[in-house]
């Protein structure tokens, strides 16, 4: 299995299909194919060669389409970078994945330079040719080489190394192979249907695993592939109605702003036929209210992480129903996809009895490779072929998965995984914070936020402001406190000497049905 397969059997099948739409530019699978070994060529001449990383920093494009094809045609391994990251992070993993290139378009050129030459590494533009410009262009670069053969890898190689949120204070690489994340596509496409002719929204970042996996996985149907920069409720509707599409993925707090939206701004959304939702938690009246924005649409919730590639279990259309809500279906996770399997441990990774909350363990064909350069923690995570998620939950007697808070303190904040101590880390680094605990609290909005139990040293002063500010030029803004307490006692702790989360989350909580999506 590869992924460039796909594309040659789109572009052989149905040449004349358009394959990308971006701000009105739109181009056919045939188009796109020549692009992409061209391309690839490019990037060979350059000095990438096969198993190099090529990292990317760049927004929704068509270019970024291109790019991730063209990267694995010239057989090496993608790099996508989170672009809501601070420059330190951006920094710490160009180090550590130590990239032969770097891909940015022109809203991370000046940052990419920068960041590039510190690597000493060639920077490439996706886009267009700028008169005058320092940077070699993708589009000079394609009409100046000649296409190049398929040099992608296969089967258990590596397609690309992801950043996730790192629990020691850095992301930590996810290595996903094409084996992997194609079979896990497929797995998870026998659950929940999508249109004969998808014509597919690209809304979430395309950095993101839940939009990438999209990408690769519906082109090989000849999807036509519709582009938007990013999330902006109103952009969404206009581009969902103009170019009639019928397939799309939220996050939840996309499904939230989309509703705000539309009571202020009716539009009919009847022409979608698919809603995948996940990544974070949602409430039964935000799920409610968006199966009747979009009317003609079946939902479909998928749970799982980027180091699954990414789906364990899907909540299929036929549980999104006012019998499966009596039931308390409409809170469960849903049940594993085929070809995947689920188990509860205990602390000694022992099963435990149904209904019994412990932590989720996956084995799947679609589990991650490790994490790049980290064999120790590769080897915390995978045992014995089971991945633990650290995610706590239960099954029932019908194999539906109820999750019930996060072992590894992760919050999930607008479909964004944030790491407490990366949070507190930052803080930290502030001299009047003594001592700091970071936790994910309900918001209506972003299903968590980020919220900050603080005690500062005596004698010395710090506000919200003052710390928010602090943040910035450390951590992404999406991992900065949105909210503050602070406190004159010392946070209360375990008899380990660790401070007790728990007891900081009981009061946020008690009155949540469901903390986890």
């Amino acid at each position: 299995m590869r992924h460039t397969q796909g594309l040659q059997r789109a572009a052989i099948q149905e040449g004349q299909t358009i394959a990308t739409v971006y701000r009105g530019r739109k181009r056919t699978y045939r188009e796109i194919l020549e692009r992409v070994s061209r391309f690839a060529a490019a990037l060979g001449a350059l000095g990438a060669k096969p198993g190099d990383r090529i990292a990317v920093i760049a927004a929704n494009s068509d270019r970024y389409y291109e790019a991730y094809y063209a990267i694995l045609w010239a057989g090496c391994v993608v790099v996508p970078g989170n672009t809501r990251w601070a420059p330190a992070e951006h920094a710490y993993a160009l180090r550590d994945s130590e990239p032969s290139l770097l891909l940015v378009d022109r809203t991370f050129e000046k940052l990419g330079v920068e960041l590039a030459g510190e690597r000493s590494i060639p920077v490439v533009l996706l886009d267009d040719a700028e008169p005058g410009g320092d940077l070699p262009a993708q589009d000079e670069l394609i009409e100046a080489h000649a296409p190049m053969a398929d040099a992608c890898g296969s089967d258990n190689d590596i397609v690309g190394i992801f950043y996730t949120g790192g629990t020691t204070g850095w992301p930590k690489g996810v290595m996903l192979n094409h084996f992997g994340m194609i079979s896990n596509f497929l797995s998870s496409a026998l659950v929940r249907s999508y249109p004969t002719r998808p014509i597919f929204l690209h809304s979430p970042p395309m950095f993101h695993l839940a939009d990438a996996a999209s990408l690769f996985g519906l082109t090989p149907l000849a999807a036509t592939h519709v582009i938007v920069p990013g999330f902006e409720p109103a952009t969404v509707i206009e581009t969902i109605q103009r170019e009639k599409v019928n397939a799309v993925v939220f996050v939840p707090t996309m499904l939230n702003m989309l509703d705000l939206h539309l009571r202020e701004h009716p539009a009919d959304l009847s022409v979608v036929e698919t809603v995948t939702y996940g990544a974070s938690a949602i409430s039964e009246a935000t799920l409610k209210r968006s199966m009747v924005n979009f009317p003609n649409a079946v939902f479909a919730q998928a749970y799982g992480q980027t180091e699954l590639s990414p789906v364990a279990t899907v909540l299929t259309p036929e549980f999104h129903s006012e019998e499966a809500a009596a039931a308390g279906l409409l809170r469960s996770a849903g049940r594993a996809v085929p070809n995947v399997e689920l188990r509860i441990v205990d602390a000694g990774l022992n099963e435990v009895p149904t209904g019994t909350v412990g932590e989720v363990a996956v084995r799947s064909p679609g589990a991650m490779l490790g994490y790049w350069r980290k064999p120790e923690l590769t080897a915390e995570t995978i045992v014995d072929g089971w991945l633990r998620t650290g995610d706590a939950g239960y099954l029932d007697g019908r194999g539906f998965l109820f999750l019930v808070d996060r072992v590894k303190d992760m919050i999930v904040s607008g479909g964004e995984n944030v790491y407490s101590a990366e949070v507190e880390n930052a803080l930290y680094q502030h001299p009047a914070v003594a001592e700091c605990a970071v936790i994910g609290v309900p918001d209506d909005r972003w299903g968590e936020r980020v919220h900050a139990v603080v005690r500062l040293r005596a004698g010395m002063q710090a506000d919200d402001a003052e710390l928010t500010h602090h943040c910035q030029a450390l951590i992404a803004g999406y991992k900065r406190p949105r909210s503050y307490e602070f406190r004159t006692e010392p946070l209360p702790l375990s008899g380990a000497g660790k401070i007790l989360k728990t007891e900081l989350r009981k009061s946020f909580w008690s009155e949540q049905d469901r903390n986890v999506g």
